[in-house]
């Protein structure tokens, strides 16, 4: 039987493949059936049904000793959404520019939701190790690209991810909502974001907000660098990250289309203040 003939209660058939699917993640990018079915909450017979044929359309792929891994046909599939293509399209060129300048990691990021997606990174050898990687995830409080996003999100968007509670990541995370909001409110008035050792230990982030056509925030840029080369931050990373924000800014303001058209880039209102 298909995974289109699957028949059930409770989800649907594109329910349960996409349930599937969503059990991957960064900490998780390889599982084995029956911590597929642990995950999903299906029953082992029924992971491997759907398993098998997503394997056999590319979707998935299955290693020799019986792990799965996200197939390189997701990949391709994922890397037609246009929206965060243009964006990155429009953007690499300065963040490259940005990583010759500082020689740090440059991050591009959107809010999906109450995280921050990361669409695209510039490093090189003597950048710092960071957690970030393309297609992952990082919470709003903590790292500088997210703040960025915060700071310009709805009021409600903020209020929600303080009743959620704020994770503490280091000793140096801001937990306390109070805090949270008044350096929300520097963000917006300053135009940088500053995050030292919050989301782990040893490194610092600078972000800066990108625009889009109709002046609203699509997407944050940050450099993340080694505490131990944080005072270069004033005089060197600061100055060059407002200027690739800037300029990406001024090329989406050209009328790129796609910006802000989807879910990942979806226009973000200022909060007000």
């Amino acid at each position: 039987m298909s995974v289109s003939q699957e028949a059930g209660t409770g989800r649907t058939v594109a329910g349960r493949v996409f349930a599937l699917l969503n059990a991957f993640s960064q900490d998780r990018p390889a599982l084995r059936l029956i911590e597929l079915a642990a995950a999903t909450g299906m029953p082992v017979s029924t992971v491997h049904r759907i398993a098998a044929e997503l394997v056999e359309l590319g979707a998935l792929k299955k290693e020799r000793d019986g792990v799965y891994r996200i197939g390189l046909r997701l990949w391709e599939l994922g890397s037609l959404c246009p929206a965060p293509r243009t964006l990155r399209d429009v953007s690499l060129p300065f963040m490259q520019d940005l990583y010759e300048a500082t020689a740090e990691n440059v991050h591009l990021a959107v809010r999906d939701g109450d995280e921050a997606l990361y669409l695209e990174r510039v490093w090189g050898r003597r950048s710092v190790d960071v957690v970030s990687r393309v297609g992952g995830r990082s919470p709003l409080h903590a790292t500088g690209v997210g703040k960025v996003l915060l700071a310009h999100a709805s009021r409600e968007l903020q209020e929600s991810v303080l009743a959620a509670g704020l994770k503490r990541y280091t000793p140096h995370t801001i937990v306390m909502p109070g805090l949270l909001m008044r350096s929300l409110r520097e963000v917006r008035e300053t135009g940088i974001a500053r995050c030292a050792e919050e989301l782990s230990l040893g490194t610092v982030s600078v972000a800066a907000p990108i625009f889009g056509p109709d002046r609203r925030v699509v997407a944050g840029l940050s450099v993340v660098s080694h505490t131990v080369t944080h005072s270069r931050a004033l005089t060197v990373v600061e100055p060059a990250l407002r200027l690739a924000a800037l300029s990406i800014s001024r090329e989406l303001a050209k009328g790129y289309e796609g910006i802000g058209a989807g879910a990942e880039v979806r226009p973000i209102r200022r909060a007000d203040r």
